[in-house]
């Protein structure tokens, strides 16, 4: 059993280099389409000033965040957590209804409220074996009825919730607060998730347990790894993220929303693909993730730049998203694996 692991553990090490190299070259590639359809648009001088560099480093940001916590469930092999947006959107309401108690209360009670999702997630897909999609979309619009149920549909203010001026200025910052007037704080947390996400995926126990479960779940099951509380963990820190980007969109839009964050699961998911990491699992890392969403990034900058409407947008996302899936599935089945 232990010669089998470990051949598993050296052929996914041996795929792994390949398809991180391969996203690597994928991200230069469309780095390099970028730039040049801005430059025969004539938009470019507008790209490269500083507010739309700022303007891009935060939109980066916003979903970078929940992508670096996104990215252990894929790594897991479990592909995606699809109540994000429900999650942003639901923890941002309970962030401003607990402004009344104060600032760190209201901070508090809205990632308790997060971990919580969590964990459900994490007990039902890893313990009960249901499958990621279909259980974490139903629990999307499970809690979507939620909000719907306790708010009625309605928007809530923090200057209306808050208990005073300073809980709602320091919930105003989170989003808009910067450092040197240039970095903003969701800026400085990506980096920090960043480099904390890397270190604990490549360096530790936790993060060699993550991606034995993702690249050979029943091997690592009877090597004696847990791997129930492994997939669990990912779940967690998938939430986790999605709490704190959920805040950082609530208070750049002022408002608690059930559409806040709508969109940022699958904004996510194609950042994490693009950086090179495999949807079936234990292939990827977090610097790759972060250029994905760097792209992702870019991406919806430039076609703003060009007029092009919110639809089109979701259409080149679709598209480039089916693209790189598809290459990737090429590129490991090539490789002797049938799965992506």
């Amino acid at each position: 059993m232990s010669d089998a692991l470990d051949k598993r553990s050296l052929d996914s090490n041996s795929v792994g280099k390949i398809v991180n190299a391969a996203g690597s070259y994928g991200i230069a590639l469309l780095l390099l389409a970028l730039g040049a359809l801005l430059q025969f648009t004539g938009v470019i001088h507008s790209f490269l000033s500083v507010q739309n560099m700022l303007n891009i480093v935060d939109t980066v940001a916003l979903v970078g965040i929940v992508a670096v916590g996104m990215s252990f469930v894929t790594y897991s092999g479990h592909f995606a957590d699809m109540s994000v947006p429900t999650t942003m959107g639901f923890t941002g309401y309970v962030c401003i209804e607990l402004l009344r108690y104060g600032f760190i209360p209201a901070i508090i009670g809205a990632l308790v409220v997060g971990l919580l999702i969590g964990l459900l997630n994490g007990f039902v897909v890893g313990k009960l074996r249901a499958n990621p999609i279909i259980w974490t979309l139903a629990v999307n619009y499970v809690t979507m009825g939620v909000i719907r149920l306790i708010w009625v549909n309605k928007q809530i203010y923090p200057d209306m919730r808050g208990s005073g001026q300073e809980a709602v200025a320091l919930f105003d910052n989170i989003y808009r607060f910067r450092f040197f007037n240039l970095i903003g704080l969701p800026v400085v947390i990506l980096i920090i998730l960043v480099i904390a996400g890397q270190f604990v995926m490549t360096k530790t126990t936790f993060g060699v347990k993550v991606k034995l479960t993702g690249s050979a779940f029943r091997a690592a099951k009877f090597s004696g790894i847990n791997v129930e509380r492994v997939i669990m963990a990912a779940f967690v820190l998938t939430a986790f993220t999605a709490t704190i980007s959920g805040l950082a969109v609530t208070s750049l839009s002022r408002v608690g929303a059930w559409y806040n964050g709508a969109g940022y699961d699958f904004k996510a998911v194609t950042a994490i693909v693009i950086g090179g990491m495999t949807l079936a699992g234990g292939r990827g890392s977090i610097l790759g993730v972060l250029g994905g969403s760097l792209i992702i990034g870019i991406l919806n900058n430039v076609m703003t730049l060009l007029g092009v409407g919110t639809f089109s947008q979701d259409m080149v996302r679709g598209a480039i998203f089916i693209a790189v899936v598809g290459v990737s599935a090429k590129s490991l089945r090539s490789l002797g694996r049938d799965d992506a």
